[in-house]
């Protein structure tokens, strides 16, 4: 019997200057803000029609801070604080609480608009017979982790924000003697030059 299904979303509020800052020098800091807004929603959109399970929000700053107050979740979906460490302890900390709960997770950023509910479907459905998927990303990141099993090894020690997390990653899967499916390679959108990779109406909204 398959265990029941957590997607965890990783999420910055899209403010001016926190948000996106990479894209600032082509968008200004307003715009890379209302791209970071728009690719959130697009998230949680396409996390609530895959219909996979219960969907969180795990952002910072903390869910008590205003944004986060004054913001509209989608119908069922929770709000949690990502908390304090690097990417990997709260990556971690996410993993292991849905873990705890007797679930399997899929772990997800906001940065990547090429993430449908037909991929995190294919995700799923890739967990019913690996222990661990990833979505890599054309920057040598990853846009989705999914996790039947959890080890802290998996987000331990590896060089975040660089070209060698998805393989950092990868490795790790195979040293824990977890099967890894590698699915297809999408694009994050972090640099000015991933902006082609933008849907065509939102690059012509820019």
């Amino acid at each position: 019997m398959n265990k029941p299904l957590r997607l965890i979303i990783f999420a910055k509020a899209p403010l001016p200057g926190l948000a996106k800052t990479r894209l600032i020098p082509e968008l200004g800091a307003e715009g890379a803000a209302q791209l970071a807004g728009k690719m959130l929603r697009h998230t949680l959109d396409q996390c609530a029609r895959a219909q996979l399970g219960p969907v969180e929000l795990c952002v910072t700053p903390a869910c008590d801070d205003a944004y986060w107050k004054n913001f509209s979740l989608p119908k069922g979906a929770t709000l949690s604080s990502q908390g304090g460490g690097d990417l990997g302890k709260r990556l971690l900390h996410a993993a292991s609480r849905a873990a705890g709960n007797g679930e399997s997770v899929l772990l997800l950023g906001t940065d990547c608009p090429q993430l449908t509910a037909e991929h995190l479907k294919a995700a799923a459905s890739a967990l019913e017979k690996s222990d661990a998927v990833i979505y890599p990303t054309r920057d040598g990141g990853y846009a989705l982790l999914g996790l039947n099993r959890v080890e802290a090894s998996l987000f331990e020690g590896i060089s975040w924000s660089t070209e060698v997390v998805a393989r950092q990653t990868r490795e790790r899967v195979v040293q824990c003697n977890m099967r890894c499916e590698w699915l297809e390679t999408l694009a994050d959108i972090d640099e000015p030059a991933d902006l082609q990779f933008l849907p065509k109406s939102w690059r012509e909204a820019l």
